[in-house]
Order: structure tokens, then C-alpha cells, then sequence
């Protein structure tokens, strides 16, 4: 059988992040290492507050790294422009829209910017892209819908479109199942794992969904109070990584199942 080649995608080396003033420095986390391949589902998870979002603000380069270094396609991304940035990595991210009057196929087309001239008109190629991701998500239908009238799992879906019509090699989404009911987290989980292995792309998200992410994704960082480690699920599992992620007071993991339960 021919080995499958990987192809590192997003390197993090010994990296640091937090927040920087004149007059001191706060560090959320610190020596962090990991690196992402091509075609992965990747989780970040841990409680509230541990840095998941900072994480992931630094990984997009929309805050600065009080050390180390990240590789994006193995070129460090401090020196990446933003145009050439837009182009490697799309990002979802939780803040309310502020055009919700736009059509769906109006808010799709936006992740064609990066490749449109300064007037914003769209090429054979960028209309290709706009309709193979609505095609891949499967909201075709709702094209000429106002994204008022669509309800959270179908506004979802279409801000997951627009990364995908950005063609990127990553997508970023902080949160992507905030809001959703308990069915549709899951829709969203699942529609990730099959768009990486539908299109190639490595998509990175954050989430409370543990569980989920157990089940679904290829690799998860997890973030806790000392550390943050990356790894297989099932790695994960049998090297009780997930066992001191809580206090034991209320919740435990069940390593036999792989969830978390309530503490009688």
C-alpha cells in the first residue's frame, strides 16, 4: 500500500501568546507546539477562559505573538502579507453580521474579494469558485434569499460557503456552533469533516462540543491550565489528557465511551 504523503499546512513553534501594553505583558499560554497537516479536521478545545480565542486570533495574525513563531504553508506568517494571507487562510468567526440585507449568493461572493479587481467585478473563475461552494454545502436553493430570513444553522452554512469560495488552503472558525440546537451542531461537525475530505482543505475550529470533536476530527489541541497538546482522539483518550481538562466535582471522562458524564 503507497504511504499517504502529509503536507505541513499551519505550524506553531514554541509560541507564546497573550497581551501587551506599555507597561506590562499578560501571558495566557506559553510554549506551544503543534503542526497541522493538509486534509485534517483539527478541534481546539478546553474550558472557558483557558485562550482558545486569543489562540486562534494570533493563528489569523489579528493579534500579535508575544513570542515564537507560526508557519503558515512554511513560510512565517509575520512576514505574509495580508493580501497573500487572504489567499492561504479564510476565517468564520462569531461577531453578528452587519450585512444581513445582502442575498445569500451576495455574502458567498464577498470571499472572492481577494482575487477581484478595485472595483469588485467578478471573473468566469471567481463565479465558478461562488457556485462549486454552494454547491458543496448544498444551499444552492437559497442563492437569492436575504440573509435575514434564514435561520442560524442556514446563516452557518452560508459563512461556511463564503470561506469556501475564498479557496483557501485553511479555514479558521471560532465557535461555529454557538446558538445551534443540539441536531444542527452535530450537521455543522459533520459538514466540516466531510468538506476536508471533499476538497483537501485543513479546517481549524474551536468549540465546547468535546464530544463531538472526539468523534469527528483527525487531530484536537487541547488547551489546559499548564499546557497545550496536540494529538490523534485516541491518543488523546489513553493518555488521560481529557480526564483533568474539568474539576472531577461535577463532570468525569469516561474513557471506555469517550464523553464526559455527570458525577453522581
Amino acid at each position: 500500500m503507497k504511504r499517504k504523503e502529509t503536507h505541513s499546512i499551519l505550524k506553531a513553534n514554541q509560541l507564546s501568546i497573550g497581551y501587551k501594553t506599555k507597561n506590562a505583558k499578560t501571558i495566557v499560554t506559553s510554549n506551544i507546539n503543534f503542526e497541522l497537516h493538509k486534509g485534517q479536521l483539527i478541534g481546539l478545545v478546553g474550558a472557558n477562559g483557558i485562550g482558545k480565542s486569543t489562540l486562534l486570533r494570533t493563528l489569523i495574525k489579528v493579534q500579535p505573538a508575544l513570542s515564537g513563531r507560526i508557519y503558515l504553508n512554511n513560510k512565517d506568517l509575520n512576514t505574509t502579507s495580508t493580501l497573500d494571507l487572504a489567499k492561504q487562510l479564510s476565517i468564520v468567526l462569531t461577531e453578528p453580521m452587519t450585512s444581513k440585507n445582502l442575498s445569500v449568493y451576495e455574502l458567498v461572493a464577498l470571499g472572492r474579494h481577494p482575487y477581484t479587481n478595485w472595483i469588485g467585478n467578478l471573473s468566469e473563475e471567481d463565479t465558478i469558485q461562488i457556485n462549486n461552494a454552494l454547491k458543496l454545502i448544498n444551499i444552492t436553493d437559497l442563492k437569492e434569499k436575504k440573509c435575514f430570513e434564514l435561520s442560524d444553522g442556514q446563516l452557518q452554512k452560508v459563512m461556511i460557503a463564503r470561506a469556501l469560495a475564498q479557496d483557501t488552503d485553511v479555514i479558521v472558525l471560532d465557535e461555529p456552533t454557538t446558538h445551534l440546537d443540539m441536531y444542527h451542531k452535530a450537521y455543522i461537525l459533520k459538514l466540516l469533516q466531510k468538506l476536508t475530505k471533499e476538497t483537501g482543505k485543513t479546517i481549524l475550529f474551536s468549540s465546547h462540543e468535546i464530544d463531538l470533536a472526539i468523534q469527528l476530527c483527525d487531530t484536537m489541541i487541547v488547551m489546559k491550565d499548564k499546557d497545550v497538546i496536540c494529538n490523534q482522539p485516541c491518543h488523546l483518550i489513553s493518555e488521560g489528557v481529557f480526564d483533568t481538562l474539568f474539576p472531577k466535582d461535577l463532570i468525569a471522562f469516561d474513557n471506555t465511551t469517550g464523553s464526559f458524564r455527570v458525577t453522581k
